[in-house]
């Protein structure tokens, strides 16, 4: 190092000599200041700046990041089939083999209806509703979606008591087949139709079952249900009573017939008993005249029970769908 000489003049001058040692002291200071100062304002999201060219591996790195991204945009544009083909593509051109190798077999593919074909039930239980896979969910929503009050019949096999009953869609209910229209599938006629209960016994999944089913059937179709025996025939509540005031009714007129029988016997006796008769009747049909007009000023009328609205849709219905 070398030594400060330090020389005071007259008027309180002084002469000072520093080392070059103290000077390079005071720049490095400043430089670490500057490169503090520097770090403490970069932002964490700023890239680095290159006074000079970029490395190799910085810019292989750059590149690989820039195509990694652009395959992936090419990948998220395909589909799932074009997708596969490129990663097989890829796989023969960089490790060999035959395309023939990734084909599938066919086989064993199964469409949504056939797995409805294969858990579809003519009527669910509780029982069958305990272990559902995805197979029985998808039969069991498309039965929901069925309408279970007419039934559409095969009546191909009548000869050899066999027949097939299925519930209908939505399009044959929109239509009117097996309601308006004759329920057998290869017949669409709608006039003469009629209501037959039955109960169907059938095989499902090795299990015997039975279920009563409602048909519409014409007058030809309803030979061929009937064929073997006679099924139950389902009438509306109108006719039943009609028939039910039929009966009643039957016996006034078999009184009126004997009436009619006795006073023609009493022409043959005389014209004199003929008018006792007749004016006994005329005295006892003016006493009844009397009377009953007597009673319509005794009191008010009676009530009679009408039917409420609700009352007369539920009778209209019931007749409509039977």
């Amino acid at each position: 190092m070398k030594q400060v000489r330090i020389e005071m003049h007259g008027h309180g001058g002084y002469d000072s000599d520093f080392s070059d040692d103290e000077q390079g002291g005071g720049s490095s200071k400043k430089r670490k200041k500057t490169v503090e100062d520097e770090l403490l304002l970069t932002k964490p999201f700023q890239k680095e700046k290159y006074g000079k060219v970029a490395h190799k591996q910085v810019a292989a790195d750059l590149l690989d990041r820039e195509e990694a991204r652009n395959r992936r945009f090419h990948l998220i544009a395909m589909d799932a089939y074009q997708r596969h083909t490129k990663f097989v593509n890829d796989y023969i051109l960089y490790y060999g083999g035959k395309r023939e190798d990734f084909k599938r077999l066919g086989e064993n593919d199964k469409t949504d209806l056939d797995v409805i074909r294969e858990n579809h039930r003519f009527l669910w239980n509780e029982e069958d509703e305990a272990d559902m896979t995805w197979e029985k969910r998808l039969a069991k929503k498309y039965y929901d979606k069925l309408f279970k009050e007419y039934c559409i019949a095969d009546l191909s096999r009548y000869k050899e008591n066999k027949f097939g009953f299925r519930w209908r869609i939505e399009k044959e209910v929109i239509s009117g087949k097996g309601q308006f229209f004759c329920g057998n599938k290869c017949c669409d006629e709608k006039e003469g139709l009629k209501s037959w209960e039955v109960n169907f016994g059938y095989t499902e999944h090795g299990e015997k079952r039975n279920a009563l089913v409602k048909l519409r059937l014409c007058q030809e179709c309803s030979f061929k249900l009937n064929f073997h025996h006679r099924r139950k025939e389902i009438k509306s509540t109108k006719k039943r009573s009609k028939t039910k005031t039929e009966s009643d009714e039957s016996p006034h007129k078999n009184s009126r017939s004997s009436s009619s029988e006795e006073a023609s016997q009493g022409k043959d006796e005389g014209h004199s008993s003929s008018k006792r008769s007749e004016d006994s009747r005329n005295r006892n049909a003016g006493e009844e005249d009397s009377a009953s007009d007597s009673e319509l000023w005794k009191g008010p009328l009676p009530e009679t029970d009408e039917k409420s609205q609700e009352e007369e849709f539920d009778d209209y219905f019931q007749d409509l769908f039977l």
